[in-house]
């Protein structure tokens, strides 16, 4: 239960970061085996379509992120996906774990973590920076690293 929780909860925290590259982590994590999906209607993340997809939309949000027109994360257009990617990104981790609604509470609950505390993050660090490029480029580490982690050694 530990490691639903805290898988969950990270998910949706680095969805909160960047909304992509969760849905990608799970895809890859299913696709590599190290989450185990097939027989399960979230199955479809396993395939190479569904991998190379969320890969190239968490790529294009990297870099467009680092572009200063992008909406603030907090408006509803940016943080209801967030929120619902870190709940379907948990609740895959549920399946796993054998408690769906567990894993997708968690999610969620980690995606306003994320989005909220990645915003103030962020804005600290550009204010320290006296920039928002390196404080951006450090949050992309973070979310990568993150999921990296969470792929290999939490499911």
């Amino acid at each position: 239960m530990h490691n639903l929780i805290f898988a969950a909860t990270v998910l949706g925290i680095i969805a909160g970061l960047r909304a992509f590259t969760a849905p990608a982590a799970v895809s890859w994590a299913a696709r590599l085996g190290y989450l185990p999906l097939l027989g399960t209607r979230l199955a479809f993340l396993a395939s190479p379509i569904t991998v190379g997809i969320l890969t190239a939309l968490a790529l294009f949000e990297l870099i467009n992120d680092q572009n200063p027109k992008t909406p603030s994360r907090k408006v509803p257009m940016q943080f209801i996906p967030r929120v619902l990617f870190g709940a379907f990104c948990g609740s895959a981790v549920g399946l796993h774990f054998g408690s769906l609604w567990t894993g997708l509470l968690c999610g969620a609950i980690g995606a306003v973590i994320g989005t909220l505390g990645g915003a103030a993050a962020r804005g600290a660090l550009a204010r320290a920076f006296g920039k928002d490029l390196p404080a951006g480029l450090l949050e992309d580490l973070v979310a990568l690293g993150s999921a990296a982690m969470i792929v290999t050694h939490h499911l």
